[in-house]
């Protein structure tokens, strides 16, 4: 199987081409091609004989965009595909100042939380970097922006599917690969990466000195509560996510986030409210309320705005820092999972419904 290019870096790649007897001035030619999103027959200012030495050992573009769905607000989602046959999905938020990209970074997950489609048929197998990044650079493409400050994709999240702690090494070097000054070049401030809480991760993820948005699945104040809706929490307390939090913004001096996905009757009452502000009062965090996003197989209720809006008072008047999270892109199937499942388990058919 040929490898991926877009796995290299610019010295990894000048490595290379030295290596095939290139010089290795070509590597940032090469390395701002991939980034814009070109196959090798489109790098014409390369010779014919290094375009067609490059397509017998690499694949320029591993990700390509199977099918996009707009949802009425503007939110686009898009169904990928991998050169193994293998299917993942992305959104696009547009908001007035930039396009974000939700992107995934495995196929599947093992994490299994209460809430969420990803995990239904469990990990099927790690993203590389260069897939994660050949999601943002498909999209990007597609939404015609270039690199640099030519990028139509301005901030990126890694909430998608799958837990990118629990794809650490891959995940790391994505990261690297993304604010390349050559390429996309997204700064590590305009990317929130999101984990369910893996402890031992967190600590050595401080010290990668990549100060993004570190964002915590919460979901419940309580340990035992918080078991049931994630079942990595057994491995973790609460306590033990805090202590790494805190460590990570004595490390890089960025506040942390904690996500809450309000659950009808089971985390959204005032116990859980109260709990959460003597939990984290006066901790340099943000509590980021998400209304659920309804998945049919797990049999959970999402309340009304109002009650998401109520319970956010109750957490501002506490002495937190709490926003309800917009809703977008529900009549896509917005939610993590949900349309790579629905293709499954349907077939090609269900995408033309």
């Amino acid at each position: 199987m040929k490898e991926f290019l877009l796995n290299l870096d610019i010295t990894e790649l000048k490595t290379a081409l030295i290596a095939a007897g290139e010089k290795p001035f070509r590597a940032a030619q090469i390395f701002r091609a991939l980034h814009a999103g070109a196959e090798f027959s489109e790098m014409t200012e390369l010779s014919k004989t290094l375009r067609a030495a490059l397509d017998g050992k690499y694949v320029a573009q591993p990700v390509k965009i199977l099918r996009t769905f707009v949802s009425a607000d503007g939110t686009e989602k898009y169904l990928f595909s991998l050169s193994d046959g293998n299917v993942i999905e992305g959104v696009l938020m547009k908001y007035k100042y930039g396009y974000t990209l939700c992107i995934s970074t495995q196929v599947g997950c093992r994490m299994n939380c209460a809430f969420c489609a990803s995990g239904l048929s469990g990990l099927i197998r790690n993203l590389q970097p260069a897939e994660m990044l050949g999601e943002i650079i498909a999209v990007n493409k597609k939404q015609g922006g270039g690199l640099g400050e030519k990028r139509k994709v301005i901030n990126v999240v890694l909430m998608g599917s799958g837990e990118p702690f629990d794809n650490y090494d891959n995940t790391v070097k994505f990261l690297r690969l993304l604010s390349a000054p050559d390429g996309i070049n997204v700064s590590p401030r305009n990317v929130s990466l999101s984990t369910s809480g893996l402890v031992p991760q967190m600590y050595a993820f401080a010290n990668e000195k990549i100060p993004l948005n570190l964002t915590v699945s919460l979901h419940s104040p309580f340990d035992e509560e918080r078991c049931k809706i994630m079942p990595v929490a057994k491995r973790y307390s609460i306590a033990e996510i805090l202590a790494a939090c805190e460590n990570y913004f004595a490390a890089t001096g960025r506040r942390y986030i904690f996500e809450y996905v309000l659950i009808k009757g089971e985390n959204d009452t005032p116990r859980h409210a109260e709990a959460l502000i003597g939990l984290l009062k006066g901790k340099p965090c943000h509590v980021n309320l998400i209304r659920l996003n309804a998945v049919k197989e797990k049999g959970l209720t999402a309340g009304t705005e109002k009650e998401a809006y109520r319970f956010m008072g109750v957490l501002v008047r506490g002495g937190l820092s709490a926003t309800v999270r917009r809703k977008m892109g529900e009549d896509i199937e917005g939610a993590c999972g949900q349309l790579r499942r629905r293709y499954l388990s349907d077939g090609d058919a269900c995408l033309f419904l």
